[in-house]
């Protein structure tokens, strides 16, 4: 399976159909006004494990060949696709083996151990990745690629389906963009259902490395992506770049003060915890992005696993 394809997805949607959550789709009477549009919001942080990645992970590993069955399952991940292929490998009673580069978020860590995976430490992404192919060798383990896989685009696609199934007559789509997976999930999904749907994605400016790597038509990663929104600092794959230049309208580039300002609007008037990857794509709605105006908005709300510990700490010393 080297494309992915309008099928795929919707094979991948009733494989997953029983085992992903049908997330909610919530509206706001507040964000409309704020944003000038009709507003929906299709709310993965909802999802098992707080994130849309457990979709394309459960969904890929389910698909693996026979003769990989009852190998172990390996993949790079600091967040919430560690999550995902923690709690796929604990369903489908699989090995997890995460390779984790650099500062994760601890939520996300304590999920990933209490799904019964493995952790194997690395300094960063890059030393992840230079680790990866002794860890597969001492394993015999098979490789789950966080985004650039087709069998992952196609469990992320499954998010449009539902979506479009329950506000079929959206004028434009919004989703956040950092490997492409999802984005490029949603694309096909999208316009195999109405051609028409404008779709953009919403990238902060500390890491604008799809952007230029779909003007440019070539992988552009970025050495040092600076944002909250760390979900969103991985590269496009080759994979997803296709799809993209393909599908896309546009780019919307957020600045990093956006990011916490969307985040406490979600919180306060929509009673949504949203992470910053999240507030990325709700972030053009609230700053009435000129295309977005008198429009009917859809915008995926990626995952909700936020470290609120200083929060609840605060509480607790004035208690």
């Amino acid at each position: 399976m080297d494309d992915v394809t309008f099928a795929d997805i919707q094979r991948a949607a009733e494989r997953l159909r029983g085992v992903a959550h049908v997330t909610p789709v919530c509206t706001g009477r507040q964000l409309d006004e704020a944003s000038g549009a009709t507003a929906f919001l299709k709310c993965e942080n909802f999802q098992r494990v707080g994130a849309f990645k457990f979709r394309g992970a459960y969904h890929a590993i389910l698909m693996l060949p026979p003769e990989d069955q009852g190998r172990p399952i390996v993949t790079i991940s600091s967040g919430n696709h560690a999550q995902g292929v923690a709690l796929a490998c604990r369903l489908l009673g699989r090995e997890a083996h995460i390779l984790m580069g650099g500062l994760s978020n601890p939520i996300k860590r304590q999920a990933v151990l209490g799904y019964g995976a493995t952790i194997h430490e690395a300094t960063d992404h890059l030393d992840a990745e230079r680790k990866l192919p002794a860890l597969l060798e001492q394993l015999n383990g098979v490789y789950i690629h966080p985004f650039n896989d087709p069998l992952v685009i196609a469990g992320q696609g499954a998010v449009m389906l539902e979506f479009l199934s329950t506000v079929p007559d959206l004028d434009v789509a919004l989703a956040p963009v950092g490997g492409g997976g999802l984005l490029s999930g949603t694309c096909l999904a999208a316009h195999g259902i109405n051609p028409k749907l404008k779709i953009y994605a919403c990238e902060p400016a500390g890491a604008l490395d799809a952007m230029h790597s779909v003007r440019e038509n070539r992988v552009m990663p970025m050495p040092e992506p600076r944002t909250l929104a760390e979900g969103l600092k991985t590269s496009l794959g080759d994979v997803t770049l296709s799809v993209l230049r393909q599908h896309l309208a546009g780019f919307f580039v957020v600045e990093e003060e956006e990011i916490p300002r969307a985040m406490r609007f979600a919180f306060e008037r929509l009673k949504l915890v949203i992470e910053p990857s999240s507030a990325v794509a709700l972030a053009p709605l609230l700053r009435r992005e000129p295309a977005l105006v008198g429009k009917r908005v859809g915008v995926i709300l990626t995952g909700g696993n936020v470290d609120l510990t200083a929060f609840f700490e605060q509480f607790e010393r004035k208690a």
